[in-house]
């Protein structure tokens, strides 16, 4: 890896992250010494086409009905999160999954449209809710872009970035959100067993809270805000530390409740290690 180059500062020296791609061992995980930005060794195993005939999925593509089902969680919150940004808004949603956020959130918008590249989620929802596979079809003048756990899949995340602005209205907001390379699990607790799991060949980088500022930036973005949000509770922390495996938000929830699942996720957002990250992005006035 002697041609290795960050991607984001252009500096050539890195460290080796303990751990391993779960779907492709032979795959290094690398960060960059001088910035942070986390990123695989190699980004060719991604080929055109690739999310568009359902491989994200490997060989166990389930039921749209269930991704929906599995999902709602994750977009009901982020209904509830960006409420006030959602009601009489023209909205995109780029990198739209199942659709579960689109079909929630269309009902207080003013218009809602998708970009999703996966065939079978167009289709599923043809005639109920707008999803294009390219941008270019999507129009402008967006109130408000979301992009949720997308942009750590693109191999050019800033150029993807500078197409959206330019798909914004004039005090338009763009929201992004991406999982985090400073997860306590794999910074805090050094879970070898979690570092063997989390990372995935098609997440091709993991962003701090700087990176991920420094990425915006670069791509002509004024930063509002970047948030740290804690999307796992407790039990599921516990869960890895002690049996090695996920799932322990399902297998021990008698753990949880509101108030412990709150104070320990604002603890970890003090210190900077919560699992995801939330950006609020607009165009350079």
């Amino acid at each position: 890896m002697n041609d290795w180059k960050c991607y984001l500062c252009g500096h050539t020296e890195f460290t080796e992250r303990d751990g391993q791609v779960r779907d492709a061992p032979a795959l290094k995980i690398l960060q960059c010494a001088h910035c942070g930005l986390v990123t695989l060794s190699s980004l060719s195993h991604i080929q055109a086409g690739f999310y568009e005939e359902s491989n994200m999925h490997g060989s166990n593509v389930v039921p749209m009905e269930v991704w929906l089902r599995d999902t709602d969680w994750d977009d009901q919150r982020r209904v509830d999160m960006l409420k006030p940004m959602l009601a009489n808004k023209n909205v995109l949603d780029f990198g739209c999954g199942a659709g579960g956020f689109l079909s929630k959130a269309q009902f207080l918008s003013n218009s809602m449209v998708g970009i999703e590249l996966e065939r079978r989620v167009r289709e599923f929802w043809a005639g109920k809710i707008c999803i294009h596979s390219d941008l270019d079809d999507a129009g402008g003048g967006f109130d408000l872009i979301t992009a949720f756990h997308v942009i750590e899949h693109l191999a050019d995340p800033v150029a993807m970035l500078q197409a959206l602005a330019g798909k914004l209205s004039k005090n338009g907001r763009m929201v992004v959100e991406v999982p985090s390379s400073e997860d306590a699990l794999l910074t805090l607790y050094s879970s070898s067993a979690f570092q063997r799991f989390t990372y995935w060949s098609q997440h091709l980088f993991l962003f701090n809270a700087q990176t991920l500022q420094d990425l915006a930036e670069r791509a002509g973005l004024r930063v509002i805000s970047v948030q740290q949000y804690q999307r796992y509770p407790l039990s599921n922390h516990l869960h890895w530390l002690s049996q090695g495996k996920p799932g322990g938000h399902q297998k021990w929830n008698f753990l949880d409740n509101v108030e412990l699942n709150q104070a320990y996720a604002n603890t970890l957002a003090a210190i900077g290690k919560c699992d995801t990250l939330i950006a609020h992005l607009e165009q350079v006035s």
